[in-house]
């Protein structure tokens, strides 16, 4: 098997992960990275005393990690480490109401039937059925090729069958949660989960509301060091399996004779390989690695899903009204996800997001007394807009927003910034039209129309990573890796 080579394109979570599994099938695994740096979009930086997680600020799901060390048989603790939080996130509405998410269920009821005079046995069962529902269908997603019948058939799917309902395939998420929530404040919170995939909950498909098992049932969590964590322990670990990596390396193309892959072209050398594992934009791949304009015409024919702009703030005073996920919402949640999916054009009232790790690490991510913001809105993915006008514009209306909120004037506390549109997200990580989950899941069968993790047409060629099945954000591409990994494992009879 040592004589196997498997080439890795893309040192992302999902690139990495995949990377640790197959060298722990015993094959010869390269990783070849366009940036000088692993990690992908889960990158981290520095302006002057502040430090930033650049990509992904929510942790769940931490076992999908805790597992890549568990089948190396290495420590975690020598890594890794992290602690879950009391409060998944801080909601602030315009007419004042402030909702603390605890990662408590009783608790998170119990503030909800204050804030909202909702009943806390109807929050339960939403959460009961949204667990599951991530238990019994979810779990295939994550672990099962919804493309390849030989793995799907091992799938538990008469369990899940018993457990799907109607409405999770024929309605949508708001329409699902008006029914299920008399608040309409409560409908806003669980609409907002379909925004993990960058996509619209007024047409998301309710199957989404299961994302929110995550967070209120199974709890948040917070990686010692700050996000970036991951990215180095995933690293660390690959290195210590034997995984190469080369940087500053730019894979120009995918090589095969017919149905036989033989290798990729870096910087115009031939780098002969049995295995090609793709974390790249499958529609990149499709265009420039694998030259075939007709795949990537017809992949970039479904919708996109949404992008992000992002302000990274050091602020120089501490806010104890917030936490580490905070949300601050638009008094018109439909009218903002019309402008982000059907007219793309700015929208004065965006839902403000704002992560702050210096709260659960004070004096290490800002100087003592101060805190380092990451202030992040949904926008379109890119398609020409002029974005040096719109970071303009956004720039005023989250400032006014927040200062309104938090009583402040925000601008006069801003002592360094950088800033992340859907041009520099394209750029840095040929993420298309800078879309962070690649395909939206708008339609109801969205996660059936999703590229599969293997090419039907050339052997040995396999795709992981947020623009392929099962999506986007870091547990989805982890379970990307494990199950290309599988698909590897089966397809080359490996015990």
């Amino acid at each position: 098997m040592k004589n196997k080579k498997v080439v890795v394109i893309g040192a992302g979570v999902a690139g990495m992960a995949a990377a640790i599994r197959l060298a722990l099938q015993g094959y010869e695994v390269s990783v070849f990275e366009k940036n000088m740096y692993p990690g992908g979009k889960l990158s981290a930086f520095q302006l002057n005393d502040y430090s930033f997680d650049a990509g992904p600020s929510l942790f769940t799901a931490p076992q999908l990690i805790a597992d890549l060390f568990s089948e190396a048989k290495v420590p975690m603790e020598d890594f890794f480490s992290y602690k879950k939080v009391a409060v998944a996130c801080h909601y602030f509405y315009q007419d004042g109401t402030q909702i603390t998410a605890y990662t408590d269920k009783e608790k998170f009821a119990a503030e909800l039937a204050l804030k909202t005079n909702e009943a806390p046995e109807q929050v339960n069962a939403y959460l009961n059925n949204a667990a599951a529902a991530y238990q019994n269908i979810a779990t295939i997603f994550l672990n099962y090729s919804l493309h390849h019948w030989s793995t799907l058939i091992k799938a538990p799917i008469l369990k899940a069958l018993a457990t799907l309902k109607g409405p999770y395939l024929f309605s949508s998420l708001n329409k699902y949660n008006e029914r299920k929530f008399k608040s309409d404040k409560l409908v806003q919170l669980f609409n907002r989960f379909a925004t993990y995939n960058g996509s619209n909950p007024y047409k998301a498909p309710a199957m989404i509301s299961l994302i929110s098992h995550l967070e209120q049932n199974e709890g948040v969590f917070y990686p010692k060091g700050g996000m970036i964590s991951i990215t180095n322990a995933l690293y660390q670990l690959s290195l210590k399996l034997g995984v190469s990596y080369t940087f500053g390396a730019s894979v120009e193309q995918i090589l095969h004779s017919g149905k036989v892959l033989t290798g990729v072209v870096v910087d115009q050398q031939h780098i002969a390989a049995d295995i090609v594992v793709s974390n790249m934009d499958v529609y990149y791949t499709y265009q420039h690695l694998l030259k075939d304009p007709i795949k990537a015409k017809k992949i970039k024919q479904q919708e996109r899903s949404s992008s992000a702009l992002i302000f990274y703030w050091g602020i120089a005073k501490s806010f104890p009204q917030l936490d580490l996920h905070n949300i601050f919402f638009s008094a018109d949640y439909k009218a903002e996800f019309e402008a982000i999916f059907k007219t793309a054009v700015p929208f004065d009232d965006p839902t403000i997001y704002v992560n702050i790790t210096s709260k659960l690490e004070p004096g290490i991510h800002a100087p003592v007394g101060k805190e380092n913001w990451f202030v992040m809105i949904n926008v379109p993915a890119n398609s020409g807009q002029d974005w040096v006008e719109r970071v303009a514009f956004y720039k005023t209306v989250i400032i006014q927003k927040l200062s309104k909120q938090l009583g402040e004037n925000i601008a006069s506390l801003i002592e360094v910034e950088e800033v992340l549109t859907p041009v520099t997200i394209e750029s840095k990580t040929l993420s298309y039209m800078g879309s962070l989950y690649g395909t939206s899941s708008n339609t109801k069968m969205a996660a059936f129309m999703r590229h599969p993790n293997f090419n039907k047409r050339i052997n040995g060629l396999y795709f992981v990573g947020g623009t392929v099945h099962p999506g986007g954000g870091i547990p989805l591409c982890l379970s990307s890796a494990k199950i290309a990994a599988q698909l590897i494992k089966e397809a080359n009879n490996i015990k």
